[in-house]
C-alpha cells in the first residue's frame, strides 16, 4: 500500500497513472534489496533543491554498486513534466529510484549496467507548522561504513530505522533520538536533528553513520546567512536534555518541532519557528529568481 494518493509513475520513458508495477520477482532489487531512492518536495508551486536530490540518488546508486542511467538534469525534466499533471496547489513527494536487475556470477553483487529506474510522484500533505513530535532513546544504533552502506540512501537501511521507530512508539513517543556506534547522538529514526541553546544552533557532526541531509544543509546556510551561529559537533543525550529548543530536519516535512525528549520538555521556540520561515522564504525566492 502506498503512503500517498494520486500517484503517477515514470517508468521506461513514459508516465503511468497510479502505483505501476515496475519490478519483477527475480530482479536483484526484489531478491537482495539493492535499491536506492531520494525524495524531494513540491509545495506552493516550488520544488526546492530538486536537482540536488536527483544528483544524490545517482551517488547513492554508485555507493550501492548500481550503475546510474539518468543524468540529474533529465530526472528534473521528467519530474517537472509529471508535476504539471497536478493541481497548482498540490503537495507532492518526488521519489526517484534505482534498483539492480541482475546479479553477478554468484548473484550477490549487482551486475554493472543492469539497472531499473522509476520516478514516483505522490500527493502527501505537509504537516502544519505547529505539528510537534516527541523523542525517546532506542537500543538500536546507526551502523558504520564497515557494517552497512551508510553513504547511500538505500532501502536496505530502513528496516533498522523502522525498528527504532516502532520501539519508540511502543514506549508512547513519536520518534527516536538515535546514537551512533560510540553512543553519541546521530539523528532521529527518520530525520536529522538540531538543538538550540542560548540562541546558538547545534547539530551532530557528520561522522559517516548518517546522511547529512540536503534540507539540513539548507537550514544551516539560511541560519548563517541570517547571522546565527551554527555548530557541527559531537553531541550527547545530556546535551539535548539541556537544550532550549529541539527540531528535526528532513525533506518530508522540512522542520518538525520537538516538544519532549524522555521527560525533558521544550517550547516550540522562536528560533525553530524562524528556521521554518527562512526555509519557506528561501524556497519562494528561488521561484522568483
Amino acid at each position: 500500500m502506498a503512503t500517498g494518493t494520486n500517484i503517477k509513475t515514470y517508468f521506461e520513458g513514459q508516465w503511468h497513472d497510479g502505483d505501476a508495477a515496475i519490478i519483477r520477482a527475480a530482479d536483484h532489487g526484489a531478491w537482495l534489496g539493492s535499491s536506492v531512492f531520494d525524495g524531494a518536495r513540491y509545495f506552493e508551486g516550488v520544488a526546492p533543491d530538486l536537482e540536488a536530490h536527483c544528483a544524490r540518488v545517482n551517488r547513492s546508486a554508485e555507493a550501492l554498486m548500481i550503475t546510474p542511467t539518468m543524468e540529474a538534469s533529465a530526472m528534473v525534466e521528467a519530474a517537472r513534466e509529471g508535476l504539471a499533471m497536478y493541481a497548482p496547489d498540490a503537495t507532492v513527494y518526488i521519489r526517484p529510484m534505482y534498483w539492480a536487475l541482475d546479479g553477478g556470477d554468484l548473484g550477490v553483487d549487482p551486475k554493472p549496467g543492469a539497472t531499473g529506474f522509476c520516478l514516483c510522484l505522490e500527493e502527501i500533505p505537509m504537516a502544519p507548522a505547529t505539528a510537534a513530535t516527541t523523542l525517546t532513546t532506542t537500543r538500536f544504533r546507526r551502523p558504520v561504513m564497515e557494517d552497512a552502506v551508510v553513504n547511500a540512501k538505500a532501502g536496505c537501511l530502513y528496516p533498522n530505522n523502522a525498528r527504532m521507530l516502532i520501539e519508540a512508539r511502543n514506549k508512547g513517543y513519536g520518534n527516536a533520538l538515535v546514537a551512533d556506534a560510540l553512543g553519541n547522538v546521530a539523528e532521529t529514526a527518520t530525520a536529522n536533528i538540531f538543538m538550540v541553546r542560548d540562541g546558538e544552533v547545534f547539530t551532530p557532526v557528520p561522522n559517516g553513520t548518517f546522511l547529512a541531509g540536503i534540507t539540513r544543509a539548507r537550514h544551516m546556510k539560511n541560519l548563517r546567512d541570517n547571522g546565527y551561529k551554527v555548530h557541527e559537533q559531537v553531541l550527547s543525550f545530556d546535551d539535548f536534555r539541556t537544550a532550549d529548543e529541539v527540531f528535526m530536519s528532513g525533506n518530508m516535512m522540512k522542520v518538525t518541532p520537538v516538544s519532549e525528549f524522555d521527560g525533558t520538555h521544550y517550547q516550540h521556540g522562536p528560533l525553530t519557528k524562524q528556521v521554518r520561515e527562512m526555509y519557506w522564504d528561501w524556497a519562494q525566492s528561488e521561484r522568483a529568481a
